[in-house]
């Protein structure tokens, strides 16, 4: 069951062309976001629509494999652990992010 601690699970779709990062060692860096989509209908009957959006993180081989099948609108699964982190604006202002880092990752849907 150790598997499970700090476990994400997600099914989107990319927004957007994932950027490529090539670090001084030669490591790879891939990052995108993806959308996952709920529909419920609410208390007037109505069909609602809610997207939420994801960061990820890739790193190492599984970036190499991002880089050259996964491009904007492919629907992927993906598996990985939740990070949260903070950072500083060059004018000072503390941000957060949340990302999910990328363990395992499967392609979905027909291929464009």
């Amino acid at each position: 069951m150790s598997n499970l601690r700090n476990s994400v699970q997600l099914i989107g779709r990319l927004g957007k062309d994932p950027e490529v990062r090539t670090f001084d060692s030669g490591k790879k860096q891939v990052s995108c976001t993806i959308a996952t989509s709920d529909t419920y209908k609410n208390q007037k009957g109505e069909k609602v629509e809610e997207t939420q959006w994801h960061n990820l993180v890739v790193w190492g081989p599984l970036a190499d494999v991002f880089e050259k099948y996964i491009k904007k609108g492919s629907e992927i699964a993906v598996q990985g652990k939740l990070i949260h982190r903070s950072y500083e604006t060059s004018s000072g202002e503390k941000r957060y992010i949340t990302e999910i880092n990328v363990n395992e990752m499967e392609m979905l849907g027909s291929k464009k």
